[in-house]
């Protein structure tokens, strides 16, 4: 077994950069106050929350247009978007479409909707592509249609939706509002974030810490708060804010704007190595990612368990994963494999390779190597 540790789980979640660690430790030293305290140290403390919450909206363009929501992560955020949108304004419509493989704080909000309010849920198939079929979605929408919930880039075989077109043309239906959770897409592939209603972002996918996030949302648009207290984001979201948090998620997020097209092109030569591997045993592997994402790389084993794989993979010092951190615990297999029509074996053995600029060829070289040596010795 090697010494160092090869990450290759990004997906799941980054190591926070050092400058964002340095941040961290002058945030919570020297501003550590209540930001709704009116003493001049409580307002130092929601200076430095207002500045990020600034800083935010300019990176994403989106000052103008939106208000953010801090929250403890993407799946507050998420439920606040579905929840918060569709119980204030359930007067509209009771019907609300999303995808069979979105994430499962959106499935369990719909879920949610359905079984204690009523509301009629509609699912979108998943296309051979692995990207949504959007001619079923406008199928789907109705006189009671009041919301659509896509995320940007699937967070297991990191397929690519076109949220700009969905925007553009749901803009006929003023009554509808979109949510995207933009979680695995911001800072990886240019958007436009300024048609979409709702936005979800999570600090710790893009090199910040864990426990702070955001929903973006239209400034003309209102919610029904799920957190109830001190007021705070203008009553929509009570909570003490998490300064020092806010403040590393600002700063995470500038630094991964800055160095998108670097990153890129790192993590491409990464992954067209690995996917070379893949596709030069094709009688062991069966590929599930689509290739213009090249941060995610899904592929089933033909033969072979995937847990078995993994867990051979981590007492060797790398770390990737089967599924989605987020359900991988109790789950028969992925749900998001098996949107794409593959067969119970395959989506139940998948394995997931998530990349990050922090990673080398070397690593890859490494972890391939591995890999090969681990299926070939395990018996069928």
């Amino acid at each position: 077994m090697q010494d160092k540790i090869i990450y290759l789980d990004n997906a799941a979640t980054t190591i926070p950069y050092k400058e964002v660690l340095e941040s961290y430790v002058k945030a919570s030293t020297s501003y550590f106050a209540n930001a709704s305290s009116i003493h001049k140290l409580g307002q130092e403390s929601n200076r430095l929350v207002e500045l990020s919450r600034k800083q935010i909206l300019d990176v994403l363009k989106l000052s103008s247009s939106h208000e953010l929501i801090f929250t403890s992560g993407a799946t507050e955020a998420n439920n606040l978007a579905i929840i918060g949108y569709c119980l204030k304004h359930k007067n509209r419509g009771n019907h609300i479409i999303t995808s069979k493989y979105e994430h499962p704080s959106i499935l369990e909000a719909f879920a949610f909707l359905k079984n204690e309010f009523g509301f009629k849920v509609s699912f979108v198939s998943i296309n051979d592509d692995g990207k949504i079929n959007t001619k079923e979605l406008f199928n789907l929408i109705d006189d009671n249609t009041i919301l659509v919930s896509v995320m940007a880039i699937n967070n297991e075989i990191g397929s690519i939706n076109p949220i700009n077109e969905i925007a553009n043309k749901l803009k006929k239906y003023p009554k509808i509002a979109f949510h995207v959770d933009a979680v695995q897409s911001v800072s990886k592939i240019n958007l436009d974030y300024s048609n979409i209603d709702m936005i979800t972002l999570t600090s710790h996918k893009i090199h910040g810490p864990k426990g702070v996030g955001c929903l973006l949302k239209k400034n003309t648009l209102t919610l029904t708060s799920l957190n109830n207290g001190g007021g705070q984001e203008k009553g929509e979201r009570s909570g003490t804010y998490s300064t020092d948090l806010i403040v590393c998620f600002a700063k995470a997020l500038k630094m991964s704007f800055s160095r998108i097209n670097e990153s890129f092109n790192v993590v491409k030569a990464l992954r067209d190595r690995t996917l070379e591997y893949i596709n030069n045993n094709s009688e062991l592997y069966e590929l599930n990612s689509s290739l213009e994402n090249p941060y995610i790389l899904n592929f089933s084993l033909k033969n072979r368990k995937a847990s078995v794989v993994v867990e051979a993979l981590s007492n060797s010092n790398i770390m990737v994963s089967s599924i989605s951190a987020c359900h991988s615990k109790g789950e028969e297999g992925s749900y998001v494999v098996s949107s794409l029509n593959k067969s119970e074996q395959l989506s139940k053995n998948t394995i997931r390779v998530s990349f990050d600029e922090t990673n080398t060829l070397e690593e890859i070289e490494i972890f391939i190597n591995t890999l090969d040596k681990i299926i070939r010795e395990i018996k069928q």
